[in-house]
């Protein structure tokens, strides 16, 4: 009887106490445990990469905003702004154009990090302006001096998720730039 009752299981395309539901259930299982050990994979994947995306990593794209600027006879000017960073690794090139009305400045570097040291050069196309970047940052926040003959700027960048804010202080014709990007 035990063996009628197998063949006739092998007949229907069924082994002998085969469960269907049970097999159907656990495969289900299966491919969700699959795709959760994925997932996290992934996500530690992303994770580690963004780490490992060196110190300039969350600035890297194109930001837009508005800010002002001042001016050596005191003035000031709305402006509207436009960045680029293009990181790789431990180096970062970056374009800075600013314009209002009456006043506009581009802003061009190249810089590298070693640990939080940052490090490179700069020029500033419409006045035919160059010279070396030094400063500190990493984490989103920057401490930047650009220095060249005859002119000095200290420069502050912080960066929070998706906002940006740029302020330069110099001690020439231009003062002073308060930015403030988004991407």
């Amino acid at each position: 009887m035990e063996l009628q009752q197998a063949y006739r299981a092998a007949v229907a395309g069924r082994r002998r106490g085969f469960n269907a539901t049970k097999t159907f259930h656990l495969r289900i299982a299966r491919r969700l445990a699959t795709a959760a050990v994925l997932l996290g994979t992934i996500g530690f994947s992303t994770a580690a990469l963004a780490q490992s995306g060196g110190p300039f990593a969350g600035l890297a794209g194109t930001w837009s905003g508005s800010g002002t600027v001042g001016l050596d006879d005191g003035s000031t000017e709305r402006i509207r702004c436009r960045a680029t960073y293009a990181v790789a690794g431990r180096r970062m090139q970056l374009a800075l154009t600013c314009a209002s009305d009456a006043y506009r400045f581009n802003l061009h570097g190249d810089v590298e990090a070693e640990g939080s040291a940052i490090s490179g050069t700069w020029s500033e196309s419409s006045r035919n302006v160059s010279g070396v970047l030094q400063g500190r940052g990493g984490a989103g926040n920057y401490q930047l001096t650009a220095s060249a003959a005859g002119f000095n700027a200290n420069i502050a960048l912080a960066t929070r998720g998706n906002r940006q804010s740029v302020s330069m202080r110099a001690d020439s014709q231009f003062r002073s730039a308060d930015i403030t990007l988004s991407r």
